[in-house]
């Protein structure tokens, strides 16, 4: 269900976006309403599941310096069984279905190349998946969880 959002949840979520770990009290001070106001909407935001605070973890401050983007073929009506199955494969952290030539897509973040390979494998052993496009990231220079600008 869609949930319209006006400019106070835009203006907590983009502030909780930039530090999730501000306080009601300056959230409050920033965006010139009251702490309880404040309060009432961030419950809000999380009873709606618009909002979700977690811990993000640098994956190169703990090892995880190799990433990679896999597309994927798949046999004509296998895309789901083929995301179960995707979704057990531990270093796979995002999964999307796409448009063009590779309609499953799925991105990895991994200590090294050799768990790119071993990952690359694990994905070839699906009977259903058909060809197999890997994109070695060599760089990434952008990569935010701020949705609302």
């Amino acid at each position: 269900m869609y949930y319209e959002l006006d400019e106070l949840d835009h203006g907590i979520i983009k502030m909780m976006s930039q530090d999730g770990r501000i306080s009601f009290a300056e959230l409050s001070k920033n965006l010139q309403v009251t702490e309880k106001t404040i309060r009432l909407r961030y419950k809000n935001l999380l009873d709606k599941e618009i909002l979700d605070v977690v811990g993000i973890v640098n994956p190169i401050a703990v090892g995880l310096k190799a990433g990679a983007i896999i597309q994927m073929k798949v046999k004509s009506r296998s895309m789901q069984k083929v995301i179960e199955e995707l979704k057990q494969i531990p270093p796979i952290r995002y999964i999307t279905v796409t448009s063009g030539e590779y309609p499953l897509l799925v991105q990895i973040t991994v200590k090294d190349q050799e768990k790119i390979t071993e990952v690359v494998y694990a994905i070839t052993e699906i009977e259903e998946v058909t060809d197999v496009n890997t994109i070695i990231q060599l760089d990434v220079f952008k990569n935010t969880f701020e949705y609302i600008r």
